[in-house]
């Protein structure tokens, strides 16, 4: 059995971010991740503006700046009648005016990386959370195994409070007793890669044809694409077999059509069930959820990722100093809750919205073969491409690092 002040199970950006900011402010951290690294495709590529400003409150945008980040101003979706804008981060305030797009496991290596510098940290890769340690009402941390496989060493991490930053399928918050209010969605999306060649665009973009949307991201030597279905929808497109789901790349981005054989079989694509919820109460007592674990949001704007990452300056805003002191209670978690819920949910009105009124008569055919009226209305209005861009690349209530210093 080992201890710590801060255990949290999960390096994803909620997770790894938190592990960063409470081992800066001197609290001993033990971040947990069940796999042996960070190489995975993640769904989520987007570092948003208000994220870079956090970088640069912690010294670290220099630094970030040096990886291979790709920038977009402004967000196009194109469409057999042309080229439509809907969001222009050129209009933010602050220095941070494009949405970035970096591999996840890029992002998150470098967040390890800098909390690895710091006395306090510990990343425990290869662990897994299997459930919670209780003295009488209250969670003390976490039962966790050490390799892959149910014959891996099975041990206990003590501490002043455990963290679920294990993600929207969270076992933890299963295991809190917390139950999540979901939301419908009217999407699944199909991911899978297509090799980039010469000459191909270089910017991330969506693609609106026939009734179809595909998003494509530059990962460099290839195209992580999101092909979106309507709900539930997967079974029907493998019924209609793997040579018309090439030929509907092909249709909606021409340019891919040379190459849409490289998903040789449905074993080379993936599916995201998207799911919208939250939980009505994020704590226990020595237990809180945050990022996915407490509120799955759609993946409209990335946005998801900038709120885990939201999430975790509030959490180690609010309890770094109950932490250093050991006086942590239920009350400081409510604070996190309290601080967190209207940005969540004023984020989810307005992706269920979108999703509602944009995206479902598509993905349904009712929007017909055209380009969507919303989307010719923002084109127009600059102004409401400004707002949008707010919204997803600086959040409602977004934070500032304000957690203290060991010596602070």
């Amino acid at each position: 059995m080992t201890g710590t002040g801060c255990v949290i199970a999960g390096c994803g950006p909620a997770g790894a971010m938190l592990g960063l900011l409470l081992a800066r402010a001197g609290v001993e951290v033990t971040v947990l991740e069940k796999h042996h690294d960070f190489l995975r495709d993640f769904r989520g590529d987007t570092i948003h503006p208000s994220t870079m400003r956090l970088l640069d409150e912690l010294g670290l945008g220099a630094e970030f700046a040096r990886l291979p980040v790709q920038r977009a101003q402004r967000l196009v979706l194109s469409t057999d009648e042309g080229d439509y804008g809907f969001a222009d981060f050129g209009r933010l305030p602050g220095r941070h005016k494009a949405l970035s797009f970096l591999p996840q496991w890029d992002f998150l290596d470098f967040v390890t990386r800098q909390a690895e510098k710091e006395p306090t940290f510990t990343l425990l890769l290869g662990c897994t959370a299997t459930g919670l340690v209780r003295d009488g009402s209250r969670v003390a941390g976490l039962s966790v195994r050490d390799a892959d496989g149910a014959g891996g060493a099975e041990r206990v991490i003590r501490a002043g409070l455990t963290v679920a930053a294990d993600g929207r399928r969270s076992i933890l918050r299963d295991a809190a007793g917390l139950r999540a209010r979901r939301f419908g969605a009217p999407m699944d999306v199909v991911w899978f890669r297509l090799s980039r060649r010469d000459g191909d665009p270089t910017a991330t973009a969506g693609r609106l044809s026939a009734g179809r949307l595909m998003i494509r991201i530059n990962r460099g030597d290839y195209w992580q694409t999101a092909y979106l279905i309507p709900k539930g929808g997967y079974e029907l497109l493998r019924a209609r077999g793997l040579a018309e789901f090439r030929a509907d790349v092909g249709r909606v981005e021409p340019f891919l059509a040379d190459r849409v054989a490289e998903v040789r079989t449905w074993d080379d694509v993936s599916v995201l069930d998207v799911v919208v919820d939250r939980l009505p109460r994020w704590h226990r007592p020595g237990f809180l959820c945050i990022g996915d674990a407490a509120h799955a949001m759609s993946p409209i704007g990335g946005v998801g990722i900038n709120l885990a990452v939201q999430d975790a300056v509030a959490a180690a805003n609010l309890l770094t100093g109950p932490l250093r002191a050991g006086t942590l209670t239920e009350q400081d978690l409510a604070r996190v809750q309290r601080r967190r819920t209207p940005p969540t949910v004023v984020t989810q009105r307005v992706q269920r919205l979108l999703q509602d009124r944009a995206l479902a008569p598509v993905l349904t055919g009712g929007s017909g073969d055209g380009t969507p009226f919303p989307l010719k209305v923002l084109d127009k209005l600059p102004l409401l491409q400004a707002l949008l861009a707010y919204l997803v690349g600086i959040g409602v209530r977004p934070e500032h690092v304000r957690t203290p210093t060991p010596a602070g």
